[in-house]
């Protein structure tokens, strides 16, 4: 992934808690260059989540209900 898409999803990940922000800084650190293609399409559409729901489902208080995002939250709930 270029430089400058990057840093637009760092942007993007600026949420309204805390814990969200933390996280999601963490998984673009450890996973942000090998973002492509379903991946990254999953990843922006968790990024249209609200904050509460987006905490809920990363934190495993609730389970996505969409098997296309999966894959990327258990990634993110490995971070």
């Amino acid at each position: 992934m270029e430089t400058v898409e990057l840093n637009r999803l760092r942007w993007q990940c600026r949420r309204g808690l805390l814990e969200n922000d933390l996280l999601l800084d963490r998984f673009l650190t450890r996973h942000g260059d090998s973002l492509a293609g379903d991946r990254l399409r999953a990843f922006r559409a968790l990024l249209g989540f609200s904050d509460n729901d987006l905490w809920d489902v990363m934190s495993g208080r609730a389970e996505c209900r969409d098997p296309s995002l999966s894959e990327v939250v258990a990634l993110l709930r490995a971070c």
